[in-house]
């Protein structure tokens, strides 16, 4: 039961997520950089709280009751610089698929997105717009890009779950619950860099969803892993908090408050961080 629960909720969060920035993509107006960028903001925030009050103070609470090893605090290190760099080079390797064909990305112009159209790469399917096979094919490479990213961020909602005594009586509260809420808001831009290429290179918008909504789906496989490793004892409990710790980490600092405050050179995504972390807070408490 406690499987099925776990594939239904990353199955919104993974594939209708994605979808969803699917639909978007195909219809979104791009004037909408401040929206996005408080909804970055707070987004961060929450999974910053989470990961503080949460994932990283579990083992912590494991070894006062006595069930974990002297060594915990350097295998939780570990397992943090684990999930960090990995989603990193995964990260990267979308970048590099991308960033290069666009002229004004050089040593003058910051490589994180500033721009709304930056944040779902559909300016570099503008440079293409002569060769509409150039975009189809950025958009596969994107699509399949973002499904490979999707597994570890699928990771964190079943190590979230797995630290659940009852996930049954618990699958719309805790920890896992608010992860699942913030990568499926995370997982709309990255639908949108999926569906807009794909769209501008010839595909009709029902299929480019549907393809898009598809590469969300390693996140439902993420989470049972994660969720199968985090109960097999506490040592692997405690590496899989600490993966998943740190791939959202990566997330919150490398990807989304970069984002948000390029997007909006403003002391209000700030205020939306503070929001988050204070609603995460709250979430996680109660």
């Amino acid at each position: 039961m406690d499987y099925l629960i776990i594939i239904l909720i990353t199955f919104i969060s993974g594939v209708v997520g994605t979808g969803l920035g699917g639909v978007v993509g195909a219809v979104l107006k791009r004037d909408s950089n401040k929206i996005v960028s408080l909804l970055l903001s707070f987004a961060a925030g929450v999974m910053l709280a989470v990961v503080c009050f949460d994932l990283m103070s579990e083992p912590i609470e494991m070894m006062k009751e006595g069930t974990l090893p002297s060594l915990t605090p350097l295998i939780v290190v570990a397992a943090v610089i684990a999930g960090f760099v990995i989603v990193y080079f995964l990260n990267l390797l979308i970048d590099k698929k991308t960033n290069h064909e666009v002229k004004h990305i050089d040593e003058n112009h910051p490589s994180t997105a500033d721009d709304l159209d930056e944040l779902i790469h559909s300016d570099h399917y503008q440079s293409h717009k002569a060769s509409k096979s150039n975009l189809f094919v950025a958009g596969l490479v994107m699509m399949f890009a973002i499904a490979l990213h999707n597994l570890p961020e699928g990771m964190v909602i079943g190590a979230s779950y797995a630290i659940m005594p009852d996930v049954t009586a618990s699958v719309f509260s805790g920890s896992g619950f608010i992860i699942a809420i913030v990568i499926g808001l995370h997982n709309v831009p990255e639908g949108m860099a999926v569906s807009v290429p794909l769209i501008s290179g010839g595909m009709s918008k029902p299929k480019a969803i549907m393809l898009t909504a598809l590469s969300g789906l390693p996140t439902v496989f993420g989470a049972l892993l994660g969720f199968a490793l985090g109960g097999i004892n506490d040592i692997m409990l405690v590496l899989s908090l600490g993966f998943a710790s740190g791939a959202m980490l990566y997330v919150v600092f490398g990807e989304l408050l970069p984002e948000s405050i390029l997007m909006w050179r403003s002391k209000l995504p700030a205020f939306a961080l503070f929001i988050g972390v204070i609603t995460g807070f709250l979430l996680v408490m109660f």
